[in-house]
């Protein structure tokens, strides 16, 4: 057995006992919390819209694992919540922007951090900038696949999407970025 399904049997262990269900949720946040926000991070691009994005993960996590039914690992459907949640965010996001808009107002955009190395936050900047115009599934699949580093056939198992499809939607999220920074310069 490995270490994730030694982790994923424990947590169920715990979850099974109402006096260690805390405890079980403890362990899947030191298990599973900082590679999630991470997650989040990069998908909704702001610290702070990151934390209410996790926030929301972890809270819709507890309220639904005792349903979890083990079909898929753990982790597989915590990312899926994750990024259903980080979904929800940018539409919701996207809708405010909107209203925002149209009473005149102009919406405040998310601003890097100081740092002291201005070419590598440039270009930084400039790839979030490229990854923001990608339509939503483009940009999960390819954060999922260049931040993440996950696996084609792991992608298709968290999304259910084909893994033909997921190159595809990659390709071209690719493809998109180059002509944004090109186009940039």
């Amino acid at each position: 057995m490995t270490e994730v399904e030694q982790t994923q049997t424990r947590i169920f262990q715990l979850l099974t006992n109402p006096a260690t269900q805390g405890k079980a949720f403890d362990l899947l946040y030191d298990t599973y919390g900082r590679k999630l926000y991470g997650h989040i991070l990069r998908y909704v691009g702001g610290r702070d819209d990151a934390a209410d994005v996790f926030q929301n993960t972890m809270i819709k996590a507890w309220k639904a694992l005792q349903s979890f039914r083990g079909d898929a690992q753990l982790s597989t459907w915590l990312y899926k919540i994750a990024t259903n949640e980080s979904i929800n965010h940018i539409n919701q996001q996207k809708r405010k922007a909107v209203i925002s808009i149209d009473h005149g107002e102009l919406p405040i955009l998310g601003s890097l951090e100081a740092d002291t190395d201005m070419d590598t936050a440039a270009a930084l900047d400039k790839l979030q900038q490229a990854i923001d115009t990608l339509p939503n599934k483009q940009k999960l699949v390819f954060t999922l696949r260049y931040y993440e580093e996950m696996s084609y056939e792991q992608m298709s198992g968290q999304l259910g999407t084909s893994v033909g499809a997921l190159k595809a939607s990659f390709h071209h999220a690719v493809a998109k970025i180059e002509k944004f920074i090109c186009n940039r310069d």
